[in-house]
Order: C-alpha cells, then structure tokens, then sequence
C-alpha cells in the first residue's frame, strides 16, 4: 500500500485499510518474537511474514520499538478478552491477575519482548514511554479499586493500605517476570503473587483453575 491509499479519507476506504494493514503487521511480530525471540526477530523477516515491503512496515512503524509497544497494546487486548473476569467482583479481578500470570509463563516470547521494552522505555523521548505510562497507571488503578471495594467488604486485613497495597501487587508482578526469566525452573510466578494476596485477605483465597 502506497502512503496516498494509506492517507485517503475513510469514505474512500483507505482508513479501514490502514487499520487493517498495521493490525496485520502487529499480528506478524506477534508471531515472530514468539517463534525467534528478541534477538531472533528482525523487522524484515516481520514484513515477510506480514506480506509487505520492508520500506512498507517502515511506513507504519518507523521503528522497532514503536512496532512493539503496538504488539504489548495488542497483547494487552486479548488477554483481556481471553482472560478477563467473567463476574463482577473484586476477587474476580484479583483471580484474573493470577490467571494472566500463570498464562505468562506459557508465552515465554511474549515475557521477554514486556520485560526488555519497560526497561528501556523510562525515557520520555522513548516510542514506548506513552504505552508503559498508561499501562502502569491503568494497572495500579484497576488493583486498586479492587482492593478498595474487598476492604469495603471487610476482606482485607485490618491496616492494608489499598493504594500500596495495588503498588505492591503491581511491582511484584513485572519483578517476577524478570526472576522467572532468568530462573524459571525455580520462580512460580502465579503462586508467589498468590501467596502475596493472601496476606493482605482475611480469609483463605479459594483456588481456580488454571486458563490457557
């Protein structure tokens, strides 16, 4: 696709085409830093497998880091729609939280790709500082209201401060990651966070079964 069709109003379909073309490129990163890994990956083999030019994936990503911040905006969707609580309640939230961790470890490509990005992307300048701050801050925001309505339901222990609490949960989360990487045989990542929540629950968390 030219960059005229890519500009061309909606009316005229070049919009719904745009959308398409990156979604399919996104969807062919996905699936190449799962098969090669980080290092493994280059934007030619991703414009390969997405069917376009290279000069045509530079287009719309003009470079590596914002074609991938736009696969973790992707990820952060499905797992959402494959994964996200089914009732609404504040254990079902916490539930999600332990289901996404354990089906972190089955996608060790995806854990990588995470971990190296949000290393790097502290820098304001850095393509994916827009997506860590909004991902960090939507994070915190969701455990917290999670936390905040268990404490109005007299689930968590007395003293628990909600905000730290959410904090907590959220660093301990990405800080797994990187020991499970490193360590994977000996790090359980959605046990530890698990054993976490419980001490902050006044009452034992039942156990669910594991989502693939």
């Amino acid at each position: 696709m030219s960059a005229a069709e890519a500009k061309a109003p909606a009316s005229s379909g070049g919009y719904p085409k745009g959308r398409a073309r990156r979604a399919q490129i996104v969807a062919a990163a996905a699936a190449v830093y799962a098969d090669a890994g980080y290092h493994g990956a280059s934007l030619r083999e991703i414009a390969k497998r997405a069917g376009i030019s290279h000069v045509g994936l530079l287009y719309y990503f003009p470079d590596r880091e914002a074609l991938l911040a736009a696969v973790l905006e992707d990820r952060d969707v499905q797992d959402t729609d494959r994964l996200g609580p089914t009732e609404s309640s504040p254990l079902a939230v916490v539930r999600h939280l332990l289901d996404l961790a354990g089906h972190n470890a089955r996608q060790p490509g995806m854990v990588e790709l995470y971990v190296r990005l949000a290393a790097e992307a502290f820098a304001d300048e850095h393509p994916a500082h827009g997506y860590f701050t909004r991902h960090y801050g939507q994070v915190r925001d969701y455990v917290h209201h999670a936390l905040l309505e268990m404490d109005e339901q007299g689930l968590l222990r007395d003293g628990v401060d909600a905000r730290a609490a959410a904090v907590g949960f959220v660093a301990l989360m990405d800080g797994l990651q990187v020991q499970w990487l490193t360590s994977p045989d000996e790090v359980d990542m959605a046990r530890t966070l698990r054993f976490y929540v419980q001490q902050i629950l006044k009452e034992p968390l039942e156990p669910v079964e594991p989502v693939d």
